[in-house]
């Protein structure tokens, strides 16, 4: 069936809800108004306000009560409107969910998805269009998600909710509109393994979210003007990272290249460059390259935030003239 990815969001909280009466989602303007993304249409509709709960504009309220009710048993799907705003509740995911299993020795397990959206590429200014996902890559105890397609939202979402692990499941905002077929019957995509959706011999491309839309159209265009043959890997999980398809592609094409919406300094894109550094220099052909939005913050004007932003004609050009073909 062909649907949305904003579909795909809401279909795998409805198919998790129905077979476990213990999880609950939360947060604001999830209910009757569905979302502001639209990514949770009918599911108040279906469950009702006992399970599917508008919360007020309180986003430590928000990752608090889903804490409490994991450490009673519970499944809490907790949404933050944006990203941004998760670093009002920094305490409460970083310095709780994510340690308090670690803390009791196994004792306690804190089930929480808190689902939540970032990315730039629609006019919403320096505070609503942040990727945050580096920061978040750095604490134990906290897995992080991040889809690029409907199909895949579907499926890691609905392993992120089964997980007994605090889970960030990051949507980027200019996915929500694509559209792809999905199977019908029920699937599962597994967190920490990330996916090979071209195969290729010369160059690698490394990428997650909304950024592998960019690789592919680099892709094509290297291979129809240069006649350079590109795989491409979806990340898909940010932590656990899987670094062994990463260093097998590598291994295979001897040259890497790294595309992420994230400022330059700290990204993740410098994690998978020191990875790949470590465990397979004598493999590379040519230093890596990483293609990051710049070191500022998100600009308002659409002009400039198209420049802010990597994309297809600069990031050509970029590997290009790094590779020298």
């Amino acid at each position: 069936m062909n649907i949305s990815f904003s579909q795909a969001i809401s279909d795998a909280i409805k198919e998790e809800m129905i077979k476990d009466e213990k999880i609950t989602f939360i947060g604001e303007d999830i209910g009757i108004y569905g979302g502001i993304f639209k990514s949770t249409k009918g599911l108040y509709d279906f469950f009702g306000e006992k399970r599917i709960k508008d919360t007020p504009i309180s986003e430590t309220a928000i990752l608090g009560t889903a804490i409490g009710a994991a450490i009673l048993g519970y499944k809490t799907i907790a949404e933050i409107m944006y990203i941004d705003f998760l670093t009002i509740a920094s305490d409460q995911l970083i310095n709780q969910a994510a340690k308090l299993h670690y803390m009791t020795g196994g004792k306690v397990k804190v089930p929480i998805v808190v689902k939540t959206q970032g990315g730039g590429g629609v006019n919403n200014g320096a505070q609503h269009s942040q990727c945050f996902e580096a920061l978040f890559m750095h604490i134990p105890g906290l897995k992080v998600v991040m889809p690029s397609n409907p199909y895949n939202a579907k499926g890691l979402l609905k392993s992120s909710i089964i997980d007994n692990n605090p889970v960030l499941f990051i949507e980027h905002k200019k996915l929500y509109s694509m559209n792809a077929e999905i199977p019908e019957t029920e699937y599962y995509v597994p967190i920490g393994k990330a996916n090979i959706i071209k195969e290729g011999s010369d160059l690698t491309i490394i990428s997650y979210s909304f950024m592998v839309s960019l690789a592919k159209e680099i892709s094509d265009e290297l291979l129809k003007e240069k006649n350079i043959n590109c795989e491409i890997i979806d990340l898909q999980t940010i932590k656990p990272l899987d670094i062994n398809t990463i260093l097998e592609s590598v291994k295979k094409t001897n040259n890497a290249v790294i595309i992420t919406e994230a400022c330059k300094t700290g990204s993740i894109a410098s994690e998978i460059i020191t990875l790949l550094q470590e465990n397979i220099f004598d493999y590379l052909d040519n230093p890596i390259l990483r293609i990051c939005a710049l070191d500022t913050p998100v600009p308002f004007s659409r002009q400039l935030e198209r420049t802010y932003i990597p994309g297809k004609e600069e990031s050509l050009s970029k590997i290009i003239k790094h590779f020298d073909i």
